[in-house]
């Protein structure tokens, strides 16, 4: 006599024991860890080494120094300083009024610097991205990515040969009856020509990532505002800019970050004691300090002044940001 086994419909099976432990379910991993991702893509994560190394050893490792800014530092003594002296280097160049000169110099080339340089790149992308014909697009991204690639003191060294007195630039005004301009003697042209300079170096190159940000622009965006009636002037407020926004306001927050920071290799090399009341910053006042005065502690306590408010400055910015427009750095 044969017993067959008749299996129950769906629902109907017996609940486990109370006893019984509750089954595990295999769940496939959300995401791969990153153990397997390194051995994925450690080819990858190869090219991170580099960088990662200049951060650590010229920007990190450096941040102990900041101890001698609060101890007395001398030169062949502990390089960590000899002994505490609290506030002292601190209470210093807040009373000293040449300072507070450098202070506001570099307010103004900072934020200078902010108003010109950073829109000018945002013009330049759009502009470009109206030609139509290839060859005089590539000829003036050539044209303008050209001074970026230049040294420094190449760039500073052009700039004082043509505004020299005997310069192209004071020929030029000869020729309309001028009298000779000493541009680089005269404080009250050091900002225009920093500025200037800036604008010349930086504006080709800093169009690449907003022409980058550009080409993800949908079509089918301009094709909607052209059918509206929407002219090219329409389209570049109302599509353009907003798709380019993200791109915008991470390069803004990154300039604000820096905005203390003054190109100090280009002003050191274009000003001169006839041009301290305005070209004299803060990075090119804690050289002099540190280096040639060899006043360590005192042009320490400064630097970290500085980086404090770069510090604050950045994190305000992208603060404001996200909660401004919904974009941030983090």
């Amino acid at each position: 006599m044969s017993t067959s086994t008749t299996s129950a419909p769906p629902g109907t099976q017996d609940p486990p024991p109370a006893g019984a432990a509750p089954r595990r379910r295999n769940r496939a991993p959300a995401r791969t860890g990153w153990r397997r991702a390194l051995r994925r893509d450690w080819q990858l994560y190869s090219l991170a080494i580099l960088p990662l190394l200049f951060f650590l050893v010229f920007r990190y490792l450096p941040m102990i120094g900041n101890v001698i800014a609060f101890r007395r530092f001398e030169p062949g003594g502990s390089m960590f300083g000899e002994d505490w002296v609290g506030l002292r280097y601190v209470r210093m160049f807040l009373s000293d009024p040449t300072f507070w000169q450098v202070f506001r110099n570099t307010l103004w080339l900072g934020g200078l610097t902010l108003v010109f340089c950073f829109p000018i790149p945002i013009v330049l992308a759009l502009l470009l991205n109206e030609v139509r014909r290839r060859s005089l697009k590539r000829f003036v991204q050539s044209v303008s990515y050209l001074p970026h690639f230049l040294s420094i003191v190449i760039v500073a060294g052009l700039t004082m040969q043509m505004l020299a007195t005997d310069g192209p630039v004071n020929h030029a005004l000869g020729w309309f009856g001028h009298d000779e301009i000493r541009f680089i003697q005269e404080p009250d042209w050091f900002r225009t020509i920093y500025v200037g300079s800036e604008i010349w170096q930086t504006a080709g190159w800093g169009t690449i990532l907003y022409l980058a940000a550009l080409t993800t622009i949908d079509e089918d965006l301009y094709e909607a505002a052209r059918i509206d009636g929407a002219n090219r002037w329409q389209q570049i407020w109302h599509v353009t800019l907003p798709g380019i926004r993200p791109t915008m306001i991470t390069l803004l927050v990154l300039n604000v970050g820096t905005f203390m920071a003054v190109g100090f290799e280009k002003v050191l090399l274009l000003y001169n004691p006839l041009t301290y009341p305005t070209a004299d910053v803060i990075s090119t006042y804690v050289y002099r300090a540190g280096v040639e005065s060899n006043s360590f502690s005192y042009a320490a306590a400064i630097g970290l002044f500085e980086a404090i408010i770069g510090l604050v400055l950045i994190t305000s910015a992208n603060t404001l940001s996200r909660r401004t427009v919904g974009t941030s750095l983090w």
